[in-house]
């Protein structure tokens, strides 16, 4: 009976970490294979069209897992739109935290650097930004805003969100999520 391991979904945590803390480019194969402790025979088993398709991989896990938090915070704050934007900029705040501002956003990171490298890797990193963009603007239409203005508050929320974790990445603080917070509440409470 073969034996099951774990090479493949190690592989594809260890490519979203690295994609996450030092981008695409800067990632070699060889480091993704050492730090999962994956067998390279097992890797191109697994992957035969290499890095390309391990990052598809790891955008696909990376976004589905953005997507549960969103849906989660979502759910909790079910027509509140004040609390849902306040508790999106704490977890985001908290994740930076928790990875000692280390981690970027996978797909910001990589949408800085495949345009002119791959563009399948590209239309999926922009794919995982409109599904994330549009649960937020889900979320805001279920508090009553215009379809429109759900939208644009939607995309100005995750570019401020994106643009958030830079800053807090550079200042080793989460001050600027709570600027934030405050603005975009702010926002929400503007005449419509």
């Amino acid at each position: 009976m073969p034996r099951k391991t774990d090479a493949r979904a190690r592989a594809i945590a260890t490519a979203e970490r690295l994609f996450r803390i030092q981008g695409y480019t800067a990632t070699g194969l060889t480091q993704i294979i050492e730090e999962s402790g994956a067998p390279k025979g097992s890797f191109y088993f697994h992957f035969p069209r290499g890095k390309a398709q391990l990052a598809e991989e790891a955008i696909d896990h990376y976004v589905a897992g953005r997507i549960a938090v969103l849906r989660n915070i979502s759910a909790d704050t079910t027509g509140d739109a004040l609390k849902f934007v306040q508790q999106l900029f704490s977890a985001f705040a908290a994740e930076m935290v928790a990875s000692d501002f280390q981690y970027g956003c996978l797909m910001q990171n990589l949408a800085n650097e495949l345009p002119a490298l791959d563009a399948e890797l590209t239309k999926r990193v922009a794919r995982g930004f409109v599904d994330s963009t549009e649960i937020v603007a889900e979320h805001f239409r279920g508090c009553g805003f215009a379809p429109a203005r759900a939208s644009s508050t939607a995309a100005a929320l995750v570019a401020a969100l994106e643009g958030a974790r830079t800053i807090a990445r550079l200042e080793r603080t989460p001050a600027v999520f709570e600027a934030l917070a405050d603005v975009s509440c702010q926002s929400c409470l503007s005449p419509k």
